[in-house]
C-alpha cells in the first residue's frame, strides 16, 4: 500500500491573513479576496564545449504579484496620490500567513519585502454589480520565510 497525502492535510483557501506595513502603520488587510506572490528565477544560457544544447545558469531573480480585494478602502489610492502630487513612491510590506488548523502542516509565513504597485484603480462603479472589487499589480525586492510548512507523516 502506498502512502498518500490525508484531505485533512489540504490547507484551506481562505484560512489566511494578510497585513500591509506602509510607513510604520500596519493594517490587517482584511479586505483581500486573493493575492499571489511569485518568484521568478532569470537564467542565462551558457555554451557549452562538447554539447550540442546550452546549459542554464541561474543569473537574478525577480518578484512579482497580484492581489485582489474588495474596492473599500483608499490605502493603494493614497499612496497612488502621493506618487502623483510629491513625486516619491512608496514601498511597503506584506506578510501573508496561511494556518488551517485542521492540517498537519501547521502555519506558514511569507513577508514580501519593499513591495511597489503598479498602478490601481482610481474610481470604479457598476449598476448590475453584487460588489465592488479591484486588482492590484505589484513587485518586491525581497522576502522572508519565517515559518514553515511541517512535512506531512509520510514524506521522510
Amino acid at each position: 500500500m502506498s502512502t498518500v497525502m490525508k484531505a485533512k492535510d489540504a490547507v484551506y483557501a481562505s484560512l489566511a491573513q494578510c497585513f500591509i506595513t506602509i510607513a510604520g502603520n500596519r493594517y490587517l488587510f482584511m479586505q483581500a479576496i486573493d493575492l499571489e506572490a511569485k518568484m521568478d528565477k532569470t537564467k542565462t544560457k551558457v555554451p557549452i564545449l562538447g554539447k550540442t544544447g546550452k546549459g542554464n545558469k541561474a543569473s537574478g531573480w525577480e518578484g512579482t504579484g497580484s492581489a485582489t480585494f474588495h474596492y473599500n478602502t483608499s490605502i493603494i489610492r493614497e499612496m497612488l496620490k502621493k506618487y502623483k502630487d510629491t513625486g516619491e513612491d512608496v514601498y511597503f510590506d506584506i506578510q501573508i500567513s496561511n494556518e488551517d488548523p485542521t492540517s498537519a502542516v501547521g502555519r506558514q509565513t511569507i513577508i514580501l519585502r519593499d513591495c511597489n504597485v503598479d498602478g490601481g484603480i482610481l474610481a470604479k462603479f457598476d449598476a448590475n454589480g453584487e460588489y465592488l472589487d479591484e486588482d492590484m499589480d505589484f513587485t518586491f525586492e525581497d522576502w522572508e520565510m519565517p515559518e514553515t510548512f511541517q512535512l506531512l507523516e509520510g514524506m521522510e
